[in-house]
């Protein structure tokens, strides 16, 4: 099959699956688009090999096209799937099963629909139907990204504009866990995504703060992967990093883009 009768295939058995009835779009980014809608709505289930086959080979297409991050330095601004590390860091809600909503743009969405169908599976063995606490961690394999794992841990979420001193010992409790399972799994680098901020409500700068004290005497090479530049011009002040923002290096195969921006 070529890229796109392979990606009809995956369409039409997703559909099959969950029963659902949608018009198959004729072009590349349309058909991508559709496989992703399927892949955040759907319910672990049992996969046939050759629907894996045929997701996986068109994940590392996608992953191609966007080029693989192989040496990201200690603060990095771009797509966290992109990355060649042992660990990446999930931002998980409590269910732990990757976020529901069709092309969501968090974090969590991502890496799913990055990973593949497998990882939403994992994570359903992991958890047997229990929850990741605030503060917790569990540890999947990466499948389909870069990273060997990805570690989730669930962040707390703010009601107010003001964290409570409980919640800010939530949030530190998250980068210990997940430094405690990368250790344990002999990982030498992990990269963290911004846990908690954004829809999570907690502040940027003080967020940042407790990430970059949590890490200080880590183990192994850390990555702090922000995506908005006021979270990058935070943490280059916090690392105490050069104001030039030179490209990541990436790997030779997928297209060039403007997304990796990052410090060596």
């Amino acid at each position: 099959m070529n890229r796109l009768e392979n990606l009809d295939f995956c369409i039409r058995y997703l559909m099959r699956q969950e029963k659902v009835q949608a018009e198959v779009p004729r072009t590349l980014e349309g058909k991508q688009r559709l496989l992703r809608v399927l892949m955040n709505v759907w319910h672990p289930a049992p996969l046939g090999a050759e629907f894996l086959q045929a997701q996986d080979a068109e994940l590392h297409a996608q992953l191609m096209d966007k080029g693989v991050v192989t040496h990201p330095g200690r603060l990095w601004q771009g797509d966290i799937t992109r990355l060649k590390v042992d660990a990446i860091v999930n931002a998980a809600n409590a269910q732990g099963l990757g976020c529901w909503q069709p092309l969501h743009s968090c974090i969590d969405n991502a890496i799913h629909s990055a990973a593949g169908l497998q990882l939403r599976q994992e994570c359903d063995k992991v958890l047997g139907g229990s929850e990741i606490a605030t503060g917790g961690a569990i540890i999947t394999p990466g499948y389909n990204l870069p990273a060997r794992y990805v570690i989730h841990t669930v962040g707390p979420i703010v009601a107010t504009d003001s964290p409570t001193a409980g919640q800010q010992q939530q949030l530190a409790g998250c980068y210990h866990s997940c430094l405690s399972l990368a250790h344990d799994f002999e990982c030498r680098s992990i990269a963290f995504c911004c846990i908690s901020t954004g829809v999570f409500h907690f502040p940027n700068q003080l967020a940042a703060e407790i990430a970059v004290n949590a890490c200080r005497d880590a183990r192994m090479k850390v990555v702090f992967c922000v995506f908005k530049d006021e979270d990058y011009a935070i943490y280059r002040q916090l690392l105490g990093l050069r104001e030039e923002k030179p490209a990541a290096k990436s790997s030779h195969h997928g297209k060039k883009t403007k997304a990796p921006i990052g410090k060596s």
